[in-house]
């Protein structure tokens, strides 16, 4: 009984971290991360920093009131006129740093993602809370599996519920990643112009999620091994119960009796046979 314990708690762990990863996979907005190339705006305090094109005016004042003639001479040229701006891109909501770098500014994500493909934006977002709820389902009942040792119920069809529900819950997952990763990147070809990113990669987020993923296949894997071996040793027990309440008496082999018969000879104690003749005994 101490070893079984031990096998559910070793089990229990496993589901439970799988439990954590897709949660907070699910709630974070790491799922991919890049930076699109945007323009500076125009330094109007000259003590402010890089993230601003300096610039000068020359034969005219700040205070003039000629605009029309005034010239400005730009410092910065090429790659220097521009700045990465990074943002971040999760299941609810896109965030985008500000170019004074004291914070971000975040939008829903469903807000860019193509029109088209909003319908499957929710199909994924709908599995992942699916996937969320099936692995705090299959840790429930292998915490009751653990807690109560009922002798009338059948715990075997638990851990048949517990390796379906988890091996259920890591292809859902498997599915609804493969169409987020499909929404972003035609989010990203098809998406406004201030937002495409033009370099992206996956966050940690998205690295959770597929962690999450293999810890639920690989705890539906040990638990349906597990379920098999005592289901094949509860048949092997029910066989040898059955055995011993019906024994099976020797009988003579038939060809043994049909040879006796026909020659009318008559087992002795010892092994032997006599051929009874009238008036005379021989052994065979």
């Amino acid at each position: 009984m101490d070893r079984a314990r031990r096998q559910q708690a070793l089990t229990l762990l496993p589901i439970c971290l799988a439990f954590a990863l897709s949660l907070t996979a699910v709630s974070s907005s790491y799922w991919c991360e890049g930076a699109r190339k945007v323009t500076k705006p125009l330094c109007l305090d000259q003590l402010h920093g890089k993230n601003c094109i300096h610039f000068r005016r020359p034969n005219s004042s700040y205070g003039s009131k000629d605009e029309s003639q005034v010239v400005l001479y730009i410092w910065e040229i090429g790659d220097d006129k521009f700045i990465q701006r990074r943002l971040h891109v999760g299941l609810w909501e896109s965030c985008e740093e500000n170019l004074n770098s004291t914070g971000e500014r975040c939008r829903s994500f469903r807000s860019v993602v193509p029109t088209e493909e909003q319908g499957v934006l929710w199909l994924c977002i709908g599995a992942e809370v699916l996937v969320v709820f099936l692995i705090l389902t299959s840790a429930i009942l292998l915490g009751s599996r653990m807690s109560c040792h009922s002798c009338g119920f059948n715990w075997l069809k638990v851990d048949a519920s517990i390796a379906i529900l988890m091996v259920f819950a890591g292809l859902l997952g498997m599915v609804s990643h493969m169409m987020y990763t499909t929404i972003f990147q035609i989010t990203v070809n098809l998406g406004p112009e201030d937002w495409r990113p033009q370099r992206w990669d996956y966050g940690w987020s998205y690295c959770l999620a597929w962690g999450s993923f293999a810890l639920c296949m690989a705890v539906s894997v040990t638990v349906m091994s597990r379920y098999t071996t005592a289901r094949l040793e509860c048949s092997e027990r029910q066989r040898v119960q059955k055995s011993t309440q019906h024994p099976q008496y020797g009988f003579p082999e038939p060809e043994t009796s049909q040879r006796v018969w026909e020659t009318g000879a008559a087992p002795s104690p010892s092994g032997h046979a006599f051929l009874n003749v009238p008036g005379k005994v021989s052994m065979c």
